[in-house]
């Protein structure tokens, strides 16, 4: 599935429905079996501002991170079309909420 999602035009933040058009959830992440989808309010609610996570543990900043070295960036725009530290592709990175 390398950049099978490119292909298809599947990217970050794309929401995923069920046969009957229900929206499930948005692509928060890929690798080589497919994609992770999140079933919170959907990464479109999220800014690349703060974000509070809970009252409990106060403010947090919505990020990027790789699967494979572990690296990890702010969340300007898009998540990166590879990882900056160790050149791994899009289907290694996923949003990553840091405390």
């Amino acid at each position: 599935m390398a950049h099978d999602h490119d292909e298809l035009g599947i990217r970050f933040g794309n929401a995923v429905y069920d046969d009957d058009g229900r929206e499930l959830g948005t692509i928060r992440g890929f690798d080589e079996h497919g994609f992770y989808v999140t079933l919170d309010d959907g990464l479109a609610e999220l800014s690349v501002e703060h974000v509070r996570s809970s009252p409990q543990l106060g403010e947090a900043e919505l990020m990027w991170r790789c699967w494979q070295c572990g690296e990890m960036g702010r969340l300007e725009g898009e998540v990166p079309e590879c990882c900056p530290a160790c050149d791994s592709p899009e289907e290694e990175l996923y949003y990553w909420i840091e405390d």
